[in-house]
C-alpha cells in the first residue's frame, strides 16, 4: 500500500476535504474496468452524457473512492487511471437540487465539485466533474494487488 502523496512528485496532492483552486492542476482518479482502462489508454477519455452532475469525465481526488469503481465488478476486474487535471474554473456544488447542479458548463465553470459529506454521493466521499477531456492528462493505470487487497 502506498499514500497518495508518493505517487507524482510536483503535482499538489490536496486532501478531498479541500476546495480545488480555480486554474490549479491536481492528481485525480477514475475508476473503471479493466477493459475499459485500455480504451481509455488508446483513445482518451469520452465524456459520461448524463449522471448526477450531467455531462463530463467523473473523477475524484480520493483514490478510495475511485477504487470502489464499477460498484458491479469485482476487485480483480477494476483499474483506476491516475490523471493530472487542470480543473480550470470550479462551481462547487454541495447539495442535491442545486440550481447549477447540471448546467455548471453554461455558467462558464470547467468543472463541478462534490464535496464530501455534503449529501451528494452516497459515500460521502469527493467526486469532480470535469467538462473538456482534453483538461485531463493520463499518467498511467493502476491494478489492485488482489493479494493483499490494496492498490
Amino acid at each position: 500500500m502506498w499514500a497518495e502523496n508518493d505517487l507524482f512528485p510536483g503535482v499538489p496532492c490536496l486532501e478531498s476535504y479541500s476546495e480545488p483552486v480555480n486554474g490549479q492542476i491536481y492528481l485525480m482518479y477514475h475508476g473503471t474496468s479493466r477493459y475499459a482502462a485500455q480504451q481509455i489508454m488508446s483513445c482518451g477519455f469520452q465524456p459520461s452524457q448524463k449522471g448526477m452532475l450531467g455531462r463530463g469525465v467523473y473523477l475524484s481526488r480520493d483514490l478510495n473512492k475511485a477504487s470502489r469503481y464499477p460498484l458491479n465488478l469485482s476487485e480483480h476486474e477494476r483499474a483506476v487511471i491516475r490523471v493530472r487535471v487542470n480543473v480550470g474554473r470550479v462551481k462547487k456544488i454541495d447539495y442535491q437540487g442545486h440550481p447549477m447542479q447540471k448546467t455548471w458548463h453554461d455558467h462558464g465553470y470547467d468543472t463541478a465539485w462534490c464535496p464530501p459529506n455534503c449529501g451528494m454521493v452516497r459515500s460521502g466521499l469527493e467526486e469532480d466533474c470535469v467538462w473538456d477531456p482534453c483538461q485531463i492528462q493520463i499518467i498511467d493505470v493502476i491494478y489492485p494487488n488482489v493479494q493483499c487487497g490494496y492498490y
